[in-house]
């Protein structure tokens, strides 16, 4: 299906999302109760919209990597040494043959002589392939800022008063600011691993396409792992994910800990206020960018809340490349967060492009083995990766506080 033709289809579901809710809730309100066949039509409605906004986020994904690759440009000498690196690669991935493939990595700029761990550094866009199918399974990649390291261990500086700055004339003494709490922190990279199986008489079809087929199984494996460690990952031989800190009560906020709005009772999470309080909760220096992160689940309850003038506070993204909208804020949804319970944090709001730091190690390596299982090769594909919460002021969670 077409992009076009699926936001098209959301819309219509929308609307008759809206139609048989608003039938719903009038039933409630004049007999007390709703018939059991429209309650049940009002949740296949909404579970196809959640599925439906879900295959809408993997088409634009899909464009976006298209779109990347066919972007030219650059200098010549290096894009004819990438494109003799990609054609040895593909080559040693269907027979074997490395035909000096370690030479053809240091041309391209991808790698140094130095190989402790075998095999090889997979081409710029393979590797590109692989991170953007692991971002459709992982919001907290697409959220968060992620940059690329040459190192196992990366260290940054940050203050934890937030940044100060005061006016001076031209002849005045220059007081100092108020920051004498900066904090060091910092991330180590950790290696997570798959082993996509590929038979001998796939890779002797020259139709069958090797690179996307591993790139497509490497890039879900690694997209289901990075986004749970992102989220409740316990730091230990992985990142440390933002639900797995300590939390404390938004009144109390200290740095170091995420804080939280308590939610109420886990039946109806109170109502529309709720998730008021916890928006308005984070410094409106952070708003801007702010992004809702919850699960499938949670946002199929949150869908059928109203505002006070009888408006529904969550609208899909019925335009290329637009975000389904909560509140006037974009949303995000990763199963990995809590659903909604007694003593769950199942919604998280923040700007998370400060609150959270993704480190990727420079490349994607991959190790082919032929002797493991007769009759298939395992490609043997590793990436190192971390993260953490550097800025929690930049973060608030919902906290049930009841079932």
């Amino acid at each position: 299906m077409e992009l076009k033709d699926m936001i098209e289809k959301i819309g219509r579901a929308f609307e008759e999302f809206k139609s048989e809710n608003d039938a719903r809730l009038k039933a409630m309100e004049t007999k007390g109760h709703a018939d059991p066949v429209l309650v049940e039509k009002v949740e296949k409605i909404n579970a196809d919209m959640s599925a439906l906004s879900a295959m809408k986020r993997q088409l634009e994904t899909i464009e976006t990597s298209l779109a990347r690759r066919q972007m030219g440009g650059g200098n010549s000498e290096s894009d004819s040494a990438k494109a003799q690196h990609r054609t040895g690669f593909k080559n040693w991935m269907r027979k074997g043959i490395d035909a000096g493939l370690k030479d053809m990595e240091v041309k391209a700029e991808l790698s140094t002589l130095s190989d402790p761990d075998g095999g090889f550094t997979v081409p710029e866009e393979l590797s590109r392939t692989i991170r953007d199918i692991a971002s459709t399974k992982s919001a907290m990649r697409r959220l968060a800022d992620v940059i690329t390291v040459g190192v196992s261990e990366y260290k940054e500086l940050v203050d934890k008063q937030g940044e100060t700055a005061s006016w001076v004339g031209e002849k005045d003494t220059r007081a100092e600011t108020d920051t004498p709490t900066l904090a060091q922190v910092s991330w180590f990279t950790k290696e997570l691993y798959t082993m996509p199986p590929v038979t001998q008489t796939m890779l002797d079809d020259s139709w069958f396409d090797v690179e996307g087929w591993v790139a497509k199984f490497s890039g879900r494996a690694f997209g289901v792992k990075q986004g749970a460690a992102w989220i409740t990952g316990n730091g230990v031989e992985k990142p440390k994910g933002i639900a797995a800190g300590t939390m404390i009560t938004n009144a109390s906020y200290a740095w170091g800990k995420v804080g939280y709005v308590p939610g109420g009772h886990a039946s109806l999470m109170n109502n529309v206020d709720k998730l008021i309080d916890l928006q308005h909760a984070l410094k409106i220096d952070y708003r801007t960018g702010a992004y809702w992160l919850t699960n499938d689940t949670t946002l199929g309850t949150i869908r059928k809340f109203k505002d006070g003038d009888g408006n529904y506070i969550w609208r899909p993204g019925l335009i290329e490349g637009a975000p389904d909208i909560l509140l006037g804020k974009p949303v995000e949804i990763d199963d990995n967060v809590d659903d909604i319970g007694a003593n769950k944090y199942p919604i998280f709001f923040g700007n998370f492009k400060d609150a959270y730091l993704i480190i990727d190690r420079m490349g994607v390596r991959m190790l082919r083995d032929p002797y493991t299982k007769k009759g298939y090769v395992l490609f043997y594909t590793t990436m190192r990766t971390g993260g953490g919460i550097r800025n929690y002021e930049a973060l608030k969670a919902m906290k049930i506080a009841t079932a």
